[in-house]
C-alpha cells in the first residue's frame, strides 16, 4: 500500500496545532502554538480570545508542520481537522482552514472527533497497540470510560454527569489561589501535601451506573475552604490539593478497572491532558500490577491537545473509506463516536 501522508489540525480550543503523520503512527512533526499565557490572566480560556489567536497562528503553524516534517505540500495525501467537540469559533478556523486547503490541492478532507483523536494518541506511542481495550479520557473538558473495540467503534461505559475532571480540578486550583491551568498546579501542590488530611465525597448514584461526577466534590472543597476561612483557621493549601487530587483519582481508577473486569480486557490506555498527572499514572500502575492490567500512557506531549493525535485518528478511517465533504461542519457537542 502506499505511504499516506496527512497534514492534520487541531484547533478546538486554546492551542493552534498542525502535524504531519505518516501512515497513522508516524509523527513527522507535531507544531503546538500555546495560548495559555494570554488567557492566565482570565484564570480561564476566553473564546473570543482564543478564536482571534487562532486566526494569527494558523498559517504559519501549518507551514512550520510542513517545513519541519521536510513534505511538500504536493505530496500530502489528506488533510484532517478536528471539527468537534470544542469551542465553536475556535473549530470553525482550523476547519475553513482545512477546507481551503485541501481544496487548493484537490486531495480529500476528513473531519476528525476530538475525543478519538485523544485515544489515538496511544497508537503513535504504541506501535503495536490494536483494538480492542478500555481507554479512560481525562481531559478539561471530557472525563469518559470507553470500551475501543475497534479504530472506529467507541462504546462509552461511563462518562462525567456534570464538571469533567479537568474542569473541577481549574476550579479548585483558582479557589486555592494557584492559577491556571488547574491540573499542573494541584499536582505540584499535591507532592507536598497528606492525601489523607481532609475526606473530601465521592459521588455515589442509586443506580448501577460507571459515570462520574465531580460537582459535588468541588462543591466540598470550596464550602471546607469557606468554612475554615470563616472560623479564621490558615489553609493548607498543599493538604487539600492532595487530598481533592486522591479523591478525583481513585474514582478514575476505580471505574476504569471495573470496565476491565466487565469486558474481560487486560489494557487500559489513557488519554487527555489529565494523563499526564502524576498520582493518577502512579495509581492506575499499582492496581494495574495487582490485576495483571497492561497501563499505557502517551509521553506528555500527546496527551495534551495535539494535531499529531488527530493524523493518527484520521489515517485508520481513510483506510476503511471515509471521506468528508465540503459541507463538513464544527460540532461543538459532538459526542464520542459520532461523525457529525
Amino acid at each position: 500500500m502506499k505511504d499516506v501522508y496527512i497534514l492534520a489540525i487541531e484547533s478546538s480550543c486554546d492551542e493552534t496545532a498542525a502535524s504531519v503523520v505518516k501512515n497513522g503512527r508516524e509523527v513527522l512533526s507535531n507544531v503546538i502554538s500555546s495560548q495559555i499565557p494570554i488567557h492566565q490572566k482570565f484564570g480561564g480560556v476566553v473564546p473570543e480570545v482564543a478564536s482571534r489567536k487562532h486566526v494569527e497562528n494558523i498559517a504559519s503553524v501549518v507551514e512550520m508542520a510542513l517545513s519541519e516534517a521536510g513534505v511538500k505540500k504536493e505530496d500530502l495525501t489528506l488533510v484532517a481537522v478536528t471539527h468537534g467537540p470544542g469551542l465553536v469559533g475556535a473549530l470553525l478556523v482550523g476547519l475553513q482552514f482545512a477546507k481551503g486547503y485541501a481544496f487548493s490541492l484537490g486531495i480529500p478532507l476528513l473531519g476528525v472527533n476530538h475525543i478519538e483523536g485523544h485515544i489515538a494518541a496511544n497508537y503513535i506511542q504504541y506501535k503495536n497497540l490494536t483494538p480492542p481495550f478500555v481507554s479512560l479520557v481525562v481531559s478539561g473538558g471530557h472525563t469518559f470510560v470507553v470500551h475501543v473495540e475497534d479504530y472506529d467503534k467507541f462504546t462509552v461505559m461511563g462518562e462525567t454527569r456534570d464538571d469533567a475532571a479537568g474542569e473541577a480540578f481549574d476550579k479548585v486550583a483558582r479557589a486555592l489561589g494557584l492559577g491556571y491551568p488547574g491540573g499542573p498546579k494541584i499536582d505540584a501542590a499535591a507532592k507536598k501535601g497528606d492525601p489523607y488530611a481532609i475526606t473530601f465525597p465521592k459521588a455515589r448514584f442509586h443506580e448501577d451506573t460507571l459515570d462520574f461526577s465531580f460537582s459535588g466534590l468541588k462543591s466540598a472543597v470550596l464550602n471546607y475552604l469557606n468554612s475554615e476561612r470563616q472560623k479564621g483557621n490558615d489553609i493548607h493549601v498543599e493538604n487539600v490539593a492532595a487530598s481533592f487530587q486522591r479523591a478525583v483519582v481513585s474514582v478514575l481508577v476505580e471505574n476504569a478497572m471495573k470496565t476491565i473486569e466487565t469486558k474481560h480486557l487486560d489494557k487500559i490506555a489513557v488519554a487527555g491532558g489529565v494523563a499526564s498527572n502524576s498520582s493518577l499514572r502512579e495509581e492506575l500502575k499499582k492496581r494495574g500490577e495487582e490485576k495483571g492490567v497492561e497501563i499505557l500512557f502517551p509521553e506528555m506531549i500527546l496527551c495534551t491537545d495535539n494535531a499529531a493525535m488527530i493524523g493518527s485518528a484520521a489515517y485508520f478511517q481513510y483506510i476503511k473509506g471515509k471521506r468528508s465533504d465540503n459541507s463538513l461542519n464544527a460540532v461543538p457537542g459532538l459526542s464520542l463516536g459520532r461523525e457529525a
